[in-house]
């Protein structure tokens, strides 16, 4: 599914025609940094002075690389400090879109824009490129700092302490070498194998995606048999990269996206471990699962063309998960 904006066509989802049916995930086009003193990071311009109320964060509930940045506002003490609009889960012709007919969905709470496309060209009218969420905005600027999941959670997690008194590390430097290989394999293969499964239009692409994700999946739930988390005995960003996905792929990935070797119920350490996650204390309240099942069904019309929704099983991420007693 594409879109035509002021003649120019955003592909939003995949090009699987030059790439013999494989999904091709884009770049990240603003890559800038908010920092304590404002200086630059590491890659962009400076100016982006880490600051009470002067960045704004828009999200979409359903997508796993927003809900991201949701968790690291809500764990490192920044619900005070960085507002939020979430977009509603229905993405059809026009994209994310800021209607408010759907229970989570905010609207612009900035400047009452309909789309979301409308905030990277108040950033660049120039702008052409997919509209990706999550969107972190300078109020300030008036611009875009970043739309890098995985850059904008480092920032969360160090960039505001001396405002928040919030010192919690997740990407400790002890341990930065060691999570390096573990975030990319768990990336690749999982995290976008799940969309390399999903998107493929060829048996082969599909093959390739899917074999990989579950050998991942399996060498997780042997790497958890012997330690509570990730990295060891302390919740790192490598924990909360892979909880977004995996709160996912039961009521998502292993229907719709063909995900369906096993649940993740088959696997008895990554099932205790994403319970174990979702009810540390701020982290139940970023899943919005309406918005998650809606979305993907909903707005995939090249997998699900008549959009159906399926009713899906309940499911207790609430439930006893019993890893206290891991190392």
């Amino acid at each position: 599914m594409g879109l035509l904006v002021d003649g120019v066509w955003h592909d939003q989802w995949y090009d699987t025609k030059s790439s013999g049916g494989k999904f091709q995930r884009s770049q990240a086009k603003f890559r800038n940094w908010i920092t304590a003193d404002g200086g630059a990071g590491p890659s962009g311009s400076d100016g982006f002075k880490a600051e009470s109320g002067r960045y704004h964060l828009y999200v979409s509930y359903a997508c796993p690389w927003a809900h991201r940045a949701l968790i690291f506002r809500n764990l490192k003490g920044l619900t005070d400090h960085i507002g939020v609009s979430a977009v509603h889960p229905d993405m059809m012709s026009d994209g994310w879109t800021f209607e408010t007919d759907d229970k989570g969905a905010t609207g612009d709470r900035l400047y009452s824009l309909p789309f979301a496309r409308d905030i990277y060209t108040k950033a660049d009218p120039q702008f052409s490129g997919r509209v990706t969420v999550p969107i972190l905005w300078d109020k300030q600027r008036e611009t875009i700092v970043s739309n890098e999941s995985s850059e904008i959670i480092r920032m969360f997690n160090s960039a505001f302490d001396g405002i928040t008194g919030n010192s919690d590390d997740y990407w400790p430097e002890d341990l930065r070498d060691a999570m390096a290989p573990v975030n990319d394999r768990i990336y690749d293969t999982l995290n976008n194998g799940v969309y390399k499964s999903g998107f493929a239009t060829t048996q082969e692409a599909y093959d390739d995606a899917v074999h990989p994700l579950f050998d991942t999946l399996d060498w997780l739930e042997g790497r958890l048999s012997t330690s509570r988390y990730l990295m060891g005995n302390q919740i790192t960003e490598a924990d909360w990269r892979l909880f977004t996905t995996l709160v996912r792929f039961d009521p998502v990935y292993h229907l719709h996206f063909k995900c369906n070797r096993k649940r993740l119920m088959d696997y008895p350490n990554l099932w205790a471990y994403t319970r174990e996650l979702y009810q540390v204390p701020g982290v139940a309240g970023t899943v919005n699962m309406d918005h998650i099942v809606r979305h993907y069904h909903y707005s995939h019309e090249s997998i699900n063309p008549h959009r159906i929704v399926p009713i899906n099983a309940v499911i207790d991420f609430a439930a006893p998960h019993g890893r206290d007693a891991v190392s």
